[in-house]
């Protein structure tokens, strides 16, 4: 197993269920209904990929460049498309301006995708 993933994973999963829990308690009476929607996104995104990261770890021992690329992918996709939802959805409490946040999203979804297709090839290459 790597250490470093399953690390990641695991401060992952400790924020996934803190941010889950303030968006139902902390969150639902200060903003809208559609953006609790877009933080519940956020959340699901956050902690699919967080498993996705924990499954990585279990494969890590192949030292496959794939796996590593998969690894940061998957990483760099839940700080921007998690993050930038969080952000964008909180809006109306913070009074941040959306600004650049808008493309950031989908950029993160991008690095989603490029993890389960590193993912795929490394099983492709590792038979």
């Amino acid at each position: 197993m790597n250490r470093k993933i399953i690390i990641t994973a695991s401060v992952f999963g400790i924020l996934a269920v803190i941010l889950g829990a303030f968006g139902a308690h902390g969150l639902k009476a200060r903003i809208s209904a559609a953006d609790l929607e877009n933080w519940k996104t956020g959340v699901s995104y956050h902690f699919y990929h967080t498993l996705a990261l924990l499954f990585l770890s279990t494969i890590a021992k192949y030292r496959d460049g794939f796996i590593n690329i998969a690894y940061y992918a998957f990483t760099v996709g839940i700080v921007f498309f998690s993050g930038s939802l969080y952000l964008l959805s909180t809006r109306s409490v913070t009074g941040l301006q959306a600004g650049i946040l808008g493309p950031v999203t989908p950029i993160g979804g991008m690095f989603f995708i490029a993890g389960w297709l590193f993912l795929l090839l490394a099983a492709i290459k590792n038979k």
